[in-house]
């Protein structure tokens, strides 16, 4: 049966296996999947992405975001939780949510031995910056919506 929107199956997306992450931290992540499910339904105001993250991957450099607040959502499998307060597993059906503002850095960690899927979701702020306490990287937004990063002193990669 084939669905028309509002309506959609998460699987007729086309999975987006790329990083904007420089190296050496793009290959810590790919190749997991996302599929813009947000995009796709032509949503403005929130962003969400199911993400398919392999064994013995992560789901970003651990991170917060100055003006957005994200929720992830475990659908499937189990992740590690990674924040300043240590680690947590969290399994399908459970979620963590990450005020904007709030300096607590975050990510997951998939320790399993089979990937795990996870909703990821968050207000889309064209202002919105990322810092990252443990490694060497700032996150801005260009004008044109791109992800622009550099050193934490500004130089390029």
């Amino acid at each position: 049966m084939s669905l028309k929107l509002p309506a959609l199956d998460p699987a007729t997306v086309a999975p987006r296996s790329t990083s904007g992450y420089p190296e050496p931290f793009r290959s810590r992540v790919l190749p997991r999947e996302k599929r813009a499910l947000g995009d796709t339904l032509g949503l403005t105001k929130i962003g969400v992405n199911l993400t398919t993250l392999p064994p013995g991957k992560e789901s970003s450099m651990r991170h917060f975001h100055t003006r957005e607040d994200e929720l992830v959502f475990v659908v499937e499998g189990e992740v590690v939780l990674v924040t300043d307060g240590g680690e947590q597993v969290l399994t399908a059906g459970m979620c963590a949510g990450f005020p904007a503002g709030s300096r607590d850095g975050h990510h997951l960690r998939n320790r399993s031995d089979r990937p795990a899927r996870y909703l990821e979701i968050s207000n889309r702020d064209p202002e919105d910056g990322a810092e990252y306490p443990d490694v060497d990287l700032a996150y801005r937004e260009a004008p044109d919506g791109k992800a622009i990063f550099t050193r934490k002193d500004g130089s390029a990669f």
